[in-house]
């Protein structure tokens, strides 16, 4: 008997973040001085929540980013590893200042984020190991690090790899830059509207697939669902959000892009993946933690 395949590989490629996660109350205005329920010191970022939900999954998964040389770094290649994830690619710039955030989750859980993007990280990806990209069932990237994502998408683009964008609120600039550049680029409500300034969403959507060789456009909305679009369909389609009580929002559209570029790597069917990373976002709101994936498949199943 043959033996089985490995799971897939996925590449994500972008911030990771020393979270500094205080939960409150209320979130007050300004000026205020309030109690934390709790503090939690967390790995985050759009593309480690990611990485971190690929593996979780039961995915292979490399990080390709930067940190500085401070005292963040070493705790936040820790934690990816702790999550199996492989962090060759995660390079720690001398004279850097690793990004960090100050996130803040009311009792209803919703946030409010304040973030350092960090310094001093340099912008050439010539480091990249874009070699490493041959075998792996995809690459997902987030729009903080434009010079990285342009590299490594045309080599996945040469090697015939799936590529998706985590269309989140950006420059619209960068959004323009980067969305031909992938196959999948899939917005926040923000995000949308930064890649398509005053435009509906189906036309925002529409635009995304006009803008290069794109093959699904969509549009993640929370509670309203997925609307998503491809070459071939006269008009979007909706997946419906799974209904849960949310706990605590932060991340959940970052495992909703990991889950989703997992399932394409895994040769899922558009509507499938969507579907299955709509699950995995919606656990990940519901319980505030990354699902693994015997949790996904029974949401999928309504258990």
């Amino acid at each position: 008997m043959a033996a089985p395949l490995p799971p897939p590989r996925v590449v994500c490629l972008g911030n990771v973040v020393a979270d500094h996660v205080f939960r409150v109350m209320d979130i007050p205005q300004p000026p205020a001085k309030i109690a934390a329920r709790s503090y939690v010191l967390n790995a985050g970022g759009m593309a480690a929540n990611e990485v971190i939900s690929v593996t979780r999954l039961g995915g292979r998964a490399h990080f390709w980013g930067r940190v500085g040389d401070d005292l963040k770094a070493p705790l936040l290649a820790a934690a990816l590893e702790a999550d199996g994830v492989k962090t060759a690619g995660l390079k720690r710039v001398g004279g850097g200042r690793s990004p960090v955030s100050a996130v803040l989750v009311d009792r209803h859980g919703e946030r409010t984020i304040t973030g350092f993007r960090g310094a001093d990280l340099g912008i050439d990806p010539g480091w990249l190991p874009l070699e490493t990209l041959v075998g792996a069932g995809a690459l997902c990237c987030d729009p903080r690090w434009p010079e990285g994502v342009a590299a490594a998408a045309a080599e996945a683009r040469r090697l015939g790899i799936p590529v998706v964008l985590d269309g989140e609120k950006s420059e619209t600039r960068l959004l323009v830059d980067l969305v031909p550049r992938v196959d999948h680029a899939i917005f926040s409500v923000t995000g949308l509207q930064n890649f398509a300034p005053g435009c509906a969403p189906e036309e925002g959507l529409r635009r995304a697939l006009a803008s290069g060789p794109v093959k699904l456009a969509a549009v993640t909305r929370v509670e309203k669902g997925t609307l998503w679009l491809a070459p071939s369909m006269a008009a979007p389609q909706e997946i419906p959000a799974f209904p849960v009580e949310a706990t605590n929002t932060t991340g959940a559209g970052d495992v909703f892009h990991g889950s989703c570029a997992l399932a394409m790597a895994e040769r899922m069917p558009i509507e499938a993946a969507l579907r299955f990373a709509s699950a995995a976002g919606a656990l990940r709101a519901r319980d505030g933690t990354t699902p693994y994936r015997a949790m996904v498949e029974a949401m999928l199943a309504g258990k």
